[in-house]
């Protein structure tokens, strides 16, 4: 139902400066720029929406896999990207099995995985981690912070705004599991975890 009018919603929030899209824009940036400067050939995007992002990287000439769970967001996306190869499965249930035979230099989920309960998201993770290149890299950009503290006050100052439903990162505990890893924070509630492949 969302689809149509996503991207819109997206960026009133993110003009705003406002929780819970504050810095979207810069972080699709970020990973953008990232993944373009380490030459990657091969991207997995997990619910990639409207494909805002994967069409920019899909432009460069980089082979775009993808998984999203809403029919009506593959359809908009194939638009954008006729040679992509895109499925549509709920990623809580994990990896489409059609992906899970290919190697991607990066892995790239956008405001997705916050639909995952914290020992999901680990879970999800190690099995992403078994799909990438030696020196892939997986991106996370979401609603994201270091610290619970700072998830705190950012709960109490959105007052009615914050959604309950969603599960938001706090990078103190991620880095518990993935030691190979760092968290670029980009706005007050939003930033970027950049997971590194074992080598």
């Amino acid at each position: 139902m969302w689809a149509d009018g996503y991207d819109a919603s997206v960026g009133l929030s993110d003009n705003d400066k406002k929780y819970p899209f504050a810095g979207y824009k810069n972080i699709l940036n970020f990973i953008y720029d990232d993944v373009v400067l380490r030459n990657c050939r091969k991207i997995f995007d997990i619910g990639f929406g409207t494909a805002i992002l994967s069409s920019k990287l899909y432009e460069k000439g980089i082979d775009v896999y993808g998984q999203d769970f809403s029919t009506e967001m593959v359809k908009i996306a194939k638009e954008k990207m006729p040679n992509a190869k895109l499925f549509c499965k709920d990623f809580s249930n994990g990896v489409a099995q059609e992906l899970k035979n290919t190697k991607y230099d990066a892995i790239i989920a956008t405001y997705s995985l916050h639909h995952l309960m914290d020992n999901e998201k680990v879970i999800f993770i190690n099995e992403l981690l078994e799909l990438l290149c030696d020196e892939g890299i997986i991106y996370i950009g979401d609603v994201a912070f270091n610290t619970a503290n700072e998830l705190e006050k950012c709960r109490t100052d959105s007052g009615d705004e914050w959604d309950d439903e969603e599960f938001y990162f706090v990078y103190e505990e991620l880095k518990k599991h993935y030691n190979n890893s760092e968290f670029i924070k980009i706005s007050h509630c939003a930033g970027v975890i950049k997971i590194y492949g074992i080598k």
